[in-house]
């Protein structure tokens, strides 16, 4: 129980870099201002950031429980992951970590096309839902990295397609949940708020980069190099 605990903050933690990382905050921007047009009427405000979180966690449950149940279901892959994970862990920390650190960057373009956000903007509460669907779909190569490169392995680990994808879900969505909830309350000082979100995803970003990195280096020493005293 502990460790799926652990999972999950691990997993929480992760969400939080999607969600401030320049990439998806751009998403994100897009979001608040959308649910942030019926500023008039706060509960519809307040329903469409539940109904975009929902729509971002949902879509990385669904992945979650395709990537995790078709690799654990495979016979010859499960028994590869279970036994060699700590030896994949270790070289997909360090890269995860490079992409996080900006030591490795790759020019990927991401994003919605303007057409769907357009058309997504114009229906009401259910595009807030569809919108955290798309967005959530929209990967860059932090997003990618952070996604593919560190939950998925973890919830491999602890055999979890639907806890671990739902707690980050639940984060890629947190910023703006949290707005939606300042701007229904009649917070005035959204604004700041969200520069102060700006400035901090740097130094997490980069501090989260190096420690993968070293975690990294310690599960290759470890597990693949045979180094017993590390």
């Amino acid at each position: 129980m502990t460790e799926i605990l652990l999972g999950m903050a691990s997993a929480f933690w992760l969400g939080i870099l999607t969600s401030i990382s320049p990439c998806p905050m751009a998403t994100n921007i897009t979001a608040i201002s959308y649910v942030g047009r019926k500023v008039a009427e706060p509960k519809k405000v307040l329903i469409a950031g539940i109904l975009y979180t929902f729509g971002r966690t949902l879509s990385y449950i669904v992945l979650g429980v395709l990537l995790v149940s078709s690799l654990l279901s495979a016979p010859y892959i499960s028994h590869l992951l279970q036994k060699q994970m700590n030896l994949i862990l270790g070289p997909i920390l360090i890269l995860t970590g490079m992409v996080l650190a900006e030591l490795l960057q790759f020019n990927l373009k991401s994003g919605v096309n303007q057409k769907v956000q357009n058309r997504l903007e114009t229906m009401g509460m259910f595009g807030a839902l569809l919108m955290g669907v798309v967005f959530a779909l929209s990967f860059c190569p932090v997003s990618a990295a952070l996604f593919f490169g560190s939950l998925i392995p973890v919830a491999i680990q602890f055999e979890s397609g639907i806890a671990l994808p739902m707690s980050y879900g639940i984060a890629t969505g947190l910023p703006v949940l949290l707005f939606a909830i300042l701007i229904s309350a009649g917070a005035k000082r959204v604004g700041e708020t969200f520069n102060k979100l700006a400035s901090f995803e740097k130094w997490a970003r980069l501090a989260t980069g190096y420690i993968f990195i070293l975690v990294g280096i310690y599960y290759c020493l470890t597990h693949i190099f045979g180094f017993q005293g590390v």
